[in-house]
């Protein structure tokens, strides 16, 4: 069998494999599409806002991963939600809402500039940044599930 259009897909399992053949593999493409034009909207919404500064792209990008680490814990771990959620969400909307190519042209613009040790702060802040918030925010998630499941 070929390789999946998601790493998270077990081609094993026959309701797993419908999602990468035929009808199922346009349902997902279709999803991640309009999911990653809602998100691209969203930045750029961002962007009209407040515009010209990378403090915009770093903020997008660590609220992006944290509702990443969100949605992972409750889509993927807890299993809720239809099939496409994963997709549509997480592939697409925060997909295309977070912008690490922007976050590379901001880092070229500021070396460009002579502001290299703002350059370096901005990508390892990011980085790190970006990091924490997913595994903060899905570690709040989890506790929450947790506490919410056992009541």
């Amino acid at each position: 069998m070929s390789d999946a259009i998601d790493p998270d897909v077990d081609l094993r399992v026959p309701a797993q494999r419908a999602e990468t053949s035929g009808r199922g593999k346009w349902l997902v493409l279709g999803a991640i599409s309009v999911g990653g034009a809602l998100g691209a909207l969203a930045r750029y919404g961002a962007a009209v806002l407040w515009p010209g500064s990378v403090w915009i792209t770093f903020g997008v990008n660590v609220l992006g991963s944290a509702l990443i680490g969100v949605l992972m814990v409750l889509v993927s771990e807890r299993g809720r939600g239809h099939a496409l959620l994963r997709p549509f969400l997480g592939v697409g909307v925060l997909g295309g809402f977070t912008t690490f190519s922007t976050y590379a042209v901001d880092v070229a613009r500021l070396l460009e500039e002579g502001a290299a040790v703002t350059a370096m702060a901005y990508a390892a802040g990011t980085f790190v940044a970006a990091l924490g918030a997913v595994w903060l925010a899905a570690s709040v998630t989890r506790s929450v599930v947790t506490r919410t499941a056992a009541r």
